[in-house]
This record gives structure tokens, C-alpha cells and sequence, in this order.
């Protein structure tokens, strides 16, 4: 996002990306995976390089593949300046991954009948500048061209200022519709939370519950997710275990780029300039487009269900799946639809970013190939590019062969 979801794509063809541990940052040996597939040496190397080049404090990798074998690994540290390994079962903040959570409900929703994507927005929220054009579907695929909330300065500052304030969906709202549209509805891709905090606004309304209770009732319980929730506004704990999540600069700083500058950049990979610790920070801006809590294990059942079937019936899956297009018309193996990326044919996900903490998740309908990675650092301060998106780039290198080329970053906001 920026402040919630790069959805960064890992596209068509990969690329070989050397990996990288943080210098300076007091962090433990790493625990690899000692033994497993044939692809396992290769990750224990180039991802504590890649960790290294991009200034990441920890990773934690998990991956289910039927043909390569099964592969799950820690990289470096949970808190800097501590003895402290990361773990597999660490919560994580997963930012934008929520957004596919969002889109889950809102296709289940329209599949019991109680909605219609093809339903504008004003149906729900009159208060929507041009609601009466804007379909709940171009919410889902981001082509509403409404002003994102987390764009806003005044937004920004007060993150700064006050990280601990329980945000309202209408605060929220009320920021974006103060700015100008960016666009017409339908006629082009722009990544913005404001779409998906309104789908959260729409769930509420016609569920009766919270976006947590729905979330809860349609999709964590019905996959045994024990450690996955979508907290309340006031709730800004983290479950035990969990690392601490940092930063590299304020949120005013980071407006247009995650990335230090260029002076600093030296002095964040040699550990002079420190990140902030984000851990603690109230994520309630994000709600449905970023707020969700899970872990590796959690993810790895959910994105799997939610690419390969099992939450939606054969018909609003087949939907979801031919409302992908691409983000690029020069790129069309990158694209969006209802809360879903595609990152090449065949392979879906999400990847999520919130101050603290970055996530990738991808599912492989072809192979049957699930990719997790977690980090305790929200972006690169060298590219500005979400950090979890920079390892899975090698990863998924490793996995499919490295005469792939990886597009530029589609998208800071998470």
C-alpha cells in the first residue's frame, strides 16, 4: 500500500537477482534449510545476498512444490541488534494481501445472489464523487480512477505523528474524496486503497457484520486459518511470535519512494542508518485494503484456495480469473482483476507492504507450486521496492530458470 501494497509483478519471464542479510545489523547465523530439493543451496545462498544488497533485516521462505520439493527456511534476524532468529511461525503484517480477502467476499457475496459487480457504488455509498458510474468490478481491478487516501501529505503526517490512531473507514474516505478523480471510471489501471476500503464499507452493509466477522466466518474459519484475522480499528497488538517490523524513513518521506536518498544509502546497508521500528504502529488506515494478520503456514493454505478453488463455486472463480488484465498493454503476462495479480500465465497472488513489513504469496495452477515470503522490512531502501517482491524475484529465478526478465515495479502503493 503505500503505505499499503506494491503490487510489484514477477512477470513472465525471470530473471536471475542476486539476493541479500543486512551488514552491521548484529544479526544471528542465519537456518537455512540444511538439506531438501536440489534448488535449497541455491536459495541459502542468494537470499542472505539479496538481504545483504537490500539492506533486510530477516526472510522467512516457504515453499510446496509437487515436482521441486518442499522447501521452508529463516534468514537472518527478528529484532536488530538482537539474538533473535526468525521463525517460520512468526505473524506477519501482510498488507495488500488483504485486498484478495476483499475481492473473496465480494465475489461470494455476488454469488449468493446479494450483490452484482456490475452494482455502482453510489448503490451503497452515495457519498462516492461519480458513484453512480463506478462498478464494484472496477473497484476490485483498481479502474476506478478515485484518489487514494495514503497519497495524501496531511494522511502521511499524521501516521508520523500519531502512530497509534484508530482510523475510521469515513476518515479515510473523506481524505480521498477531497482530491480530485484521477481518471474516468473504466479507462485505466491505478493501484488505490480507497477502492478496496469501499468494498469493505460495501461487505459491512450487506453482511451486517464487520469486515473482521465476514472475514472470519467466510474465509479463515472454513480454512482452519487459526492465525490469520483482520483486527480491530483500536487493536494495534501482533500476535507472539513475530518479529519487529522497520522502515526506512517517515511516511511524509516516503510519499513518492521507498527508497533512502542517495546519500544515505550506503549508511542504511552498513547499518549507520537505522530503520525505524514500525511494529508497534496501529494499521487501522489499511482495514480491507491492508490490515490482515497471518503467517507463512496460513498463507500458504489460503493463497492456494483462493487461486486454485475452494472459497468461490467453478462460476465466480472462472469470473475472477477472466477479469485479469494487464497492467501494461505492452506486458500483457502482468496483470489485475477482482483482489488478484497475476505475476505470469498461470501464476496468481498478491504481494503486500506496510510500514514494518513486506509479503509475497503466489500459487502456480500449472504446477501446483506455492511461493510464501515474509520480511521484517517494508521496502529496499536502495530500488524502494518492496522487499518480500526482491526475494521472490530470485526465488521464483531459482525455481523456473533465469532467462526470465522481471518488469519494473508496477505499483509503490501497497
Amino acid at each position: 500500500m503505500k503505505r499499503a501494497v506494491t503490487i510489484v509483478a514477477v512477470g513472465g519471464i525471470l530473471a536471475l537477482v542476486s539476493a541479500c542479510s543486512p551488514a552491521g545489523s548484529g544479526a544471528p547465523a542465519s537456518s537455512p534449510a540444511t538439506a531438501g530439493p536440489a534448488y535449497a543451496s541455491a536459495l541459502n545462498s542468494d537470499v542472505p545476498d539479496v538481504m545483504k544488497d537490500n539492506a533486510i533485516p530477516g526472510v522467512v521462505v516457504l515453499i510446496t512444490s509437487p515436482s521441486k520439493g518442499d522447501f521452508t527456511a529463516e534468514f537472518g534476524t527478528a529484532e536488530l541488534g538482537s539474538d533473535v532468529a526468525m521463525s517460520i511461525d512468526d505473524h506477519v503484517r501482510v498488507g495488500s494481501n488483504t485486498k484478495t480477502m476483499t475481492g473473496t467476499v465480494i465475489l461470494q457475496l455476488e454469488q449468493e445472489g446479494k450483490l452484482s459487480l456490475s452494482d455502482p457504488i453510489s448503490k451503497f455509498r452515495p457519498d462516492v464523487p461519480g458513484g453512480e458510474n463506478i462498478t464494484l468490478a472496477e473497484l476490485a481491478e483498481m479502474r476506478s480512477g478515485l484518489y487514494s487516501y495514503t497519497s495524501d501529505a496531511g494522511f502521511n503526517a499524521t501516521l508520523d505523528s500519531d502512530p497509534q490512531k484508530a482510523w475510521t473507514p469515513d476518515e479515510l474516505l473523506a481524505i480521498a474524496f477531497s482530491h480530485p478523480v484521477n481518471a474516468a471510471p473504466g479507462t485505466e489501471f491505478e493501484y488505490s486503497n480507497t477502492n478496496t476500503v469501499l468494498l469493505g464499507t460495501v461487505i459491512e452493509k450487506v453482511t451486517g457484520m464487520s469486515a473482521s466477522e465476514a472475514f472470519d466466518e467466510r474465509i479463515f474459519t472454513p480454512l482452519g486459518l487459526k492465525n490469520t484475522s483482520l483486527p480491530a480499528a483500536a487493536d494495534s497488538s501482533i500476535p507472539d511470535p513475530h518479529a519487529h517490523g522497520y522502515q526506512f524513513g517517515t511516511n511524509v518521506s516516503t510519499i513518492d519512494s521507498y527508497a533512502v536518498p542517495e546519500a544515505e544509502q550506503a549508511g542504511a546497508l552498513d547499518g549507520t542508518v537505522k530503520p525505524v521500528d514500525q511494529t508497534k504502529a496501529n494499521p487501522s488506515w489499511a482495514w480491507t485494503a491492508g490490515g490482515a494478520i497471518s503467517t507463512p503456514n496460513d498463507l500458504a493454505v489460503y493463497v492456494k484456495a483462493m487461486v486454485g478453488g475452494g472459497l468461490l463455486d467453478d462460476a465466480e472463480q472462472k469470473a475472477r480469473f477472466d477479469s485479469v488484465q494487464p497492467i501494461d498493454p505492452a506486458n500483457p503476462n502482468v496483470g489485475y482483476g477482482i483482489g488478484i495479480a497475476q505475476f505470469a500465465p498461470g501464476i496468481y497472488g498478491h504481494d503486500g507492504q506496510l510500514p514494518g513489513f513486506s509479503s509475497f504469496m503466489a500459487y502456480d495452477v500449472t504446477t501446483g507450486d506455492t511461493i510464501i515470503i515474509g520480511c521484517n522490512l517494508s521496502a529496499s531502501p536502495v530500488t524502494g521496492e518492496n522487499a518480500a517482491v526482491v526475494v521472490a524475484k530470485s526465488v521464483i529465478a531459482e525455481l523456473y530458470g533465469s532467462s526470465v526478465v522481471p518488469p519494473d515495479d508496477l505499483e509503490k502503493d501497497e
